[in-house]
């Protein structure tokens, strides 16, 4: 309802169908990962708070803890996204993690729906590094529910078929022009745009990518992957 008239009215490749080529096994992905990947985090974090409860002093836990809310939002963002950003780095670089990573790289045709394609250990692995410190830190409850529906709302927004920029904010918050070329084929896009929602993490660490008056055209990995769901599992 929200995705689909926008991808219409400004979409970067208007003449990309609506029910594109695999659209229904992204459609699989929305219904089936859910349960999978809510069961893998909460596994997860249950096993982490244990363990690091212990070992954090109790003086940082209850300063963190004192901070007004709104500092805590901040920090929760700037925290989970860092986390976000490394372990999305180590997923390019690490030959096993890539061969999970690359289902959501198999993307040939970029629009709102294309965001769910993304084995379900990839997403507690990734989401794990994310919330896992700010939980281990005794964050505001609040504050990481913000962070996890900002996230998702985000994450479809960066994968719509959407021509669109946030000018100079750019350097700070990711675009969907800005995270197409983390999916672009060109040589000189790959391993680029690593960060989730704050592009900041890819310019501080010499990752960004964002040619001038350049947008990407095209997408996917060059590989074929098997078609269905289960088999790409």
């Amino acid at each position: 309802l929200t995705f689909v008239p926008l991808e219409r009215l400004f979409g970067a490749h208007r003449s990309q169908p609506l029910l594109r080529r695999y659209w229904t096994n992204d459609l699989v992905y929305v219904f089936a990962n859910g349960l999978i990947i809510r069961l893998g985090l909460l596994v997860l974090v249950a096993l982490f708070l244990v363990g690091s409860r212990q070992l954090l002093p109790a003086g940082l836990l209850a300063a963190v803890a004192a901070q007004p809310f709104w500092a805590q939002l901040i920090e929760v963002f700037l925290l989970a996204d860092l986390g976000f950003y490394a372990l999305h780095r180590l997923f390019h670089s690490v030959p096993a993690l890539w061969r999970i990573h690359q289902i959501h790289h198999s993307i040939q045709e970029m629009d709102w729906l294309a965001a769910a394609r993304v084995h379900p250990v990839d997403q507690i692995l990734t989401k794990g590094a994310s919330l896992l410190p700010c939980f281990a830190l005794g964050f505001s409850e609040w504050g990481i529910g913000a962070f996890a529906i900002v996230y998702h709302w985000h994450s479809i927004l960066l994968h719509s078929n959407l021509r669109l920029g946030f000018g100079p904010l750019n350097r700070l918050i990711a675009s969907p022009n800005f995270h197409r070329w983390h999916h672009c084929r060109d040589r000189e896009a790959w391993d680029r745009n690593f960060a989730g929602q704050l592009s900041l993490w890819d310019f501080i660490f010499g990752t960004a990518y964002l040619p001038k008056g350049r947008q990407a055209e095209r997408f996917g990995i060059g590989e074929v992957l098997p078609e269905s769901y289960p088999a790409q599992l």
